[in-house]
C-alpha cells in the first residue's frame, strides 16, 4: 500500500481525475477514436493516510470509477514492484469482479519499468492511429529517462508528469558546482542535455581580479528549483506543441518539491489542463 504524501497528493489525484472526466466528455464526441489510459507508476490502488488510520483510493482506482459519459476503452497500469503490482490486481478484482465486466476485461496490469513501457506505448500508437492516450507518470525520484519522453513526439497523447525538481534535480546540484560524475550522468539522462549545458543553466561563473591575479568562482544560481521546472517545461515543449502551467507542490515549510504539468499536441487540451490547475491547488 502506498503512503500519503500530504494535501498536495490529494490535489494531484483530483487534478488527474477532473482532467480525465473532461477528456472523456470530448472523446465521447469522437466515435472513431479509441481511448487508452496509461499509468506508468500505478501503485497498489490504495493509499494510507495518517500512518494507516485511514485508507483512500489512489489514482488508478479513481480512474476506473469513471463511467460517465464513457469509460476508457483500455487501461494500462505499469508497476515495477512485484508485490505492489499483485496488490493492485487484487484491489481491482475486489472492486470490479462481477460488478463491471468492462474494467475486468480491459484493465491490463504489467510488472515492468515505466521507461520501457513508454517506448512500447509510443510504438503502439504509431501503429494504431485510432487510439488517443491520457498518460499519468508519477515517478519515484528521477527514474524517468528523457529518451522515453522524447519517444512520444508527434503522437496523440496527453501526458501528465510529476517532475521532482526540489526532491530530485536540486539535490544533485551542489552549491559550488563540484558534482560527481554519476550525478552528472543522472542529470543528463533525466533532462536529455549534455552536462556542460546543464552546468551553464544552473551555475554562474565569475572571474574576479584580486591582488594575486584572476580567481574563478562558480556559484549556484538563485531559485534553482524554479529554474529546473522552467527548464523541464521547455524540454517538453520540444516534444509536444503545448505545455500547461505547472502545479507547484510545496511541503509544510513552503519549499518546492515537485512541478506537475501536462504536455499535449492539442490546444483545447491545454486550455482544459490550465483550467483544472486552479489557484486553489497551488499549495
Amino acid at each position: 500500500m502506498n503512503q500519503f504524501g500530504g494535501n498536495w497528493t490529494e490535489a494531484k489525484m483530483e487534478i488527474i481525475v477532473e482532467y480525465a472526466k473532461a477528456y472523456l466528455i470530448i472523446m465521447n464526441k469522437q466515435p472513431w477514436a479509441k481511448t487508452l489510459y496509461f499509468d506508468g507508476f500505478a501503485g497498489s490502488g490504495l493509499i494510507e493516510v495518517d500512518e494507516g488510520e485511514e485508507v483512500v483510493k489512489g489514482t488508478s482506482l479513481r480512474i476506473l470509477e469513471i463511467q460517465d459519459p464513457k469509460p476508457f476503452d483500455k487501461y494500462y497500469f505499469v508497476e515495477k514492484d512485484e508485490k505492489i503490482k499483485a496488490a493492485l490486481e487484487a484491489n481491482i478484482q475486489s472492486n470490479y469482479l462481477g460488478k463491471n465486466a468492462h474494467v475486468i476485461q480491459n484493465a491490463h496490469i504489467v510488472q515492468a519499468d515505466c521507461n520501457t513501457k513508454l517506448i512500447d506505448m509510443a510504438n503502439f500508437l504509431k501503429e494504431n492511429n485510432k487510439f488517443r492516450t491520457l498518460a499519468f507518470v508519477d515517478p519515484y525520484g528521477m527514474s524517468v529517462n528523457w529518451e522515453s519522453i522524447s519517444a512520444l513526439k508527434n503522437l496523440g497523447i496527453d501526458l501528465w508528469i510529476l517532475v521532482p525538481t526540489g526532491l530530485g534535480v536540486n539535490r544533485l546540484l551542489k552549491k559550488n558546482g563540484d558534482i560527481s560524475d554519476s550525478w552528472l550522468t543522472k542529470l543528463e539522462t533525466f533532462l536529455g542535455l549534455p552536462r556542460q549545458e546543464i552546468k551553464d543553466h544552473f551555475y554562474k561563473t565569475q572571474v574576479i581580479n584580486t591582488l594575486f591575479g584572476e580567481e574563478i568562482t562558480v556559484n549556484k544560481e538563485k531559485r534553482t528549483i524554479t529554474k529546473a521546472g522552467d527548464l523541464y517545461k521547455k524540454r517538453l515543449g520540444n516534444v509536444f506543441k503545448f505545455v500547461s502551467e505547472p502545479f507547484v507542490m510545496r511541503n509544510s515549510t513552503n519549499s518546492i518539491m515537485y512541478h506537475f504539468m501536462m504536455a499535449t499536441n492539442n490546444r483545447s487540451a491545454l486550455n482544459i489542463a490550465n483550467e483544472v490547475i486552479k489557484p486553489k491547488y497551488r499549495l
